[in-house]
């Protein structure tokens, strides 16, 4: 499986610094970010004076009572203070958590969705989704909590350290001989934690992978009897996941453990030196119960930092790989300054000397020196053998890939030179296995020009032969089709596929293997239909049924990714090569 190779190799994060690659997101709502800041330091300095409140109440218990009241009172608004300050914290940082994964989300599904097909042969869909959604969640946890949490705690350890040295010299340089013992474990089991952490999202990566991989397939793999080892596949994934989730928990729970054991020995050691002041003078009661609390303030700070410190190392991992995606090569990419396709389009293909290798077959090369020319309004069909080349020249032609050699031309320009949603916008295609989105049979139809009138859905859809199975539907053209068009056979998706090609109204028209699924009545109406659509327009047609190319105005033979020969049907069959032999088996008088 190339793509677990892919993912295993991937360089591992070095340090929380990856989490960088969130400022672009973040730097839009700087606002946000100020207000979020502003009430997290008042609440971490509003939390650091009540310990000196407390002093006050300890040693002042025997005044009077008016002063006591006011100490209370003091404690009531600075619990006022720190809950208005919570609110506010809470409010802002959570809502940047949200809009800023939400652009993440966004960005990658841009990025996603503009990448040619060479990039997705390297990576499964299922990998994309889960960083889409689960990395994505990963940094909202952070982003929304982890981070304001990690802040505040911070200020409480500064903050509290500095007051436990104005509260007692001596017993603060005690709990200062600690934090080199409770740091240390940080950053040692931190690295393996960070390792683990990214090792286990590649695991839910290529687990989503697989799931995405056998839904998409299930009426095959249950065909095929395969249910079971399915199963037994995604098992394997899922168990390794989480196997490597387990490594990593263990380290973190062995690392809290350490860090909290040794932050909280610490602080019962040094009161314990402070019980003894407390007796002898030196110190009073309410400074050992600020000092105390203080004390533990400080030691919650690390072992909480602890905590967070893992989730931080987690978020790293998931941001480097969603950077990783958002800077990956397409190896596909329109120039800086492309021309422009001049208007109105001709509708001339020309390839002129093309060679062509696939990125995961380099060792067998789909094209070898192509060229043909197809003039404006001609109809030329591309036939041959499975694996000829057919189908690729429609990649081509649609820039889903380059070619390593020559050029792939529309109206004597080289597609690389033009923007590809500009060329493409002159194109129709109808693919082989069409794709029906889940949406009713009018949006289907209405994907080939959004701005489409009903009127015009509905026509294209008598022409396509479509207009009455869709009436059958229980809800006409508002049926839903489900997902993939799972209440459609496949002769009625490519129907409704044709349909789609035809309001799309463009200069070329590219159908491969168009009326394949068809039966006999169909496929006559939807060649009629396609005939009358050609017409003024270039159309290429992939077929192997050789029935369906024989009005065509040139027919190309391709054998082994070169063109062995150019004709009508009439005089290809005169000539007794590849396309007699194809014609012979197709049509029973050998001449039809």
């Amino acid at each position: 499986m190339a793509y677990l190779d892919d993912g295993q190799t991937r360089a591992k994060s070095k340090q929380v610094g990856a989490l960088r690659g969130l400022v672009p997101f973040i730097r839009p709502y700087r606002g946000m970010v100020v207000l979020a800041g502003v009430a997290l330091v008042a609440t971490a300095s509003v939390s650091l004076v009540l310990p000196l409140t407390v002093r006050q109440v300890v040693d002042g218990f025997g005044a009077d009572v008016a002063l006591l009241d006011r100490y209370f009172g003091y404690a009531l608004v600075i619990a006022l203070l720190m809950a208005i300050g919570s609110a506010v914290r809470h409010y802002f940082v959570t809502r940047l958590g949200e809009r800023v994964v939400a652009d993440i989300r966004r960005a990658l599904f841009d990025r996603v969705m503009g990448m040619s097909p060479a990039y997705f042969e390297k990576i499964m869909t299922g990998e994309v989704l889960s960083r889409i959604t689960t990395d994505t969640t990963l940094i909202l946890s952070v982003i929304g909590s982890s981070v304001s949490v990690a802040l505040r705690n911070v200020l409480t350890l500064i903050g509290g350290l500095v007051l436990l040295m104005l509260t007692s010299y001596k017993l603060s340089l005690m709990v200062l001989l600690i934090v080199p013992a409770v740091v240390v474990p940080i950053i040692v089991l931190g690295r393996r934690v960070r390792t683990s952490s990214r090792e286990n999202q590649d695991w839910i990566a290529q687990s989503s992978g697989k799931a995405s991989e056998a839904l998409s397939a299930v009426q095959t793999v249950q065909a095929f009897t395969h249910e079971a080892r399915t199963r037994a596949d995604f098992a394997v994934v899922t168990e390794k996941s989480f196997d490597s989730a387990r490594k990593r928990i263990m380290i973190r729970s062995v690392m809290t453990f350490i860090v909290i054991f040794l932050a909280f020995s610490g602080v019962v050691g040094v009161l314990w030196i402070g019980a003894h002041d407390v007796r002898t003078g030196t110190m009073t009661p309410g400074q050992l119960v600020q000092f105390l609390i203080y004390a533990v303030m400080v030691a919650g700070a690390v072992g909480a930092l602890s905590e967070i410190w893992g989730e931080l190392q987690r978020a790293a991992g998931a941001t480097e790989r969603l950077v990783e995606m958002l800077n990956a090569d397409d190896p596909v990419q329109d120039r800086t300054a492309p021309r422009a396709l001049p208007r109105p389009v001709r509708g001339q293909v020309r390839f002129e000397d093309v060679t062509f290798t696939y990125p995961t077959r380099p060792d067998a090369p789909s094209l070898k020196g192509v060229t043909l020319l197809v003039e404006p309004g001609e109809t030329v069909a591309l036939v041959g053998p499975s694996g000829a080349g057919k189908s690729t020249m429609f990649q081509l032609l649609l820039r889903f890939f380059d070619p390593q050699g020559g050029a792939v031309m529309l109206d004597g320009i080289d597609l690389r030179d033009l923007s590809r949603t500009d060329f493409r916008s002159a194109m129709a295609l109808v693919p082989q296995d069409p794709v029906i989105f889940a949406a009713s049979a009018r949006e289907n139809i209405r994907f080939g020009r959004p701005e489409a009138s009903d009127a015009e859905v509905e026509e294209a859809a008598r022409a396509a032969a479509a207009h009455e199975f869709i009436m059958d539907l229980p809800e006409g053209y508002n049926t839903f089709l489900g997902e993939r068009g799972v209440m459609l056979s496949g002769g009625q998706k490519q129907r409704v596929a044709i349909a789609r090609a035809i309001l799309r109204d463009a200069r070329v028209l590219l159908l491969d293997e168009a009326t394949s699924a068809l039966d006999a009545e169909s496929e006559r109406l939807v060649q009629a239909a396609v005939e009358r659509l050609g017409q003024g327009r270039t159309v290429l047609v992939v077929a192997h049924r050789l029935a369906t190319v024989k009005r065509a105005d040139r027919i190309v033979v391709l054998d082994q990714g070169r063109v062995v020969a150019v004709g009508t049907h009439d005089s290809l069959v005169a000539e007794g090569g590849l396309y007699a032999r194809l014609a012979r088996l197709q049509f029973t008088d050998g001449t039809a």
